[in-house]
């Protein structure tokens, strides 16, 4: 169900942009104040979740894949918008929220890292397809199958 796929995304950016105008009130910042980013956090969150239970079904995965393709440029294209050099001449606490973003994003990626449990390594991974792909293939002798 694609459809399952974007509602999903659509709750994890509403809850997203969302906390983001309560940081950004927090903060005393008239902005939204990372609401993308944690709408994507709480994606991540939420596909992780879905899959360890086995309930990320294709249709679902589809519409998160969908949109989450998008989801990249979108954020790119929003941050090009955004007028640094005036957001730092109006005070410390653009870099103080910009730096506290990123170690919460920081803090949330390593959190999800030991969450998700032991990862195999890209030399682990290159080697099991190097094994599978030297097994031989079974052979039919008499060329018949039975």
């Amino acid at each position: 169900m694609t459809i399952s796929g974007v509602a999903l995304l659509s709750i994890c950016t509403l809850l997203g942009v969302w906390l983001g105008d309560l940081l950004g009130v927090a903060l005393g910042v008239k902005a939204n104040v990372g609401g993308v980013g944690i709408a994507m956090m709480f994606l991540i969150a939420a596909r992780l979740w879905l899959v360890r239970r086995d309930l990320l079904s294709s249709g679902l995965k589809a519409g998160v894949e969908f949109w989450g393709s998008f989801y990249i440029p979108i954020v790119v294209a929003m941050a090009a918008q955004q007028n640094v050099v005036a957001a730092v001449e109006g005070g410390p606490i653009v870099i103080i929220a910009g730096i506290g973003s990123v170690a919460v994003c920081f803090a949330i990626v390593a959190l999800i890292g030991r969450l998700s449990g032991p990862l195999e390594t890209i030399d682990e991974i290159e080697a099991r397809e190097a094994e599978a792909l030297a097994s031989p293939v079974p052979a039919f002798e008499s060329g018949r199958i039975g």
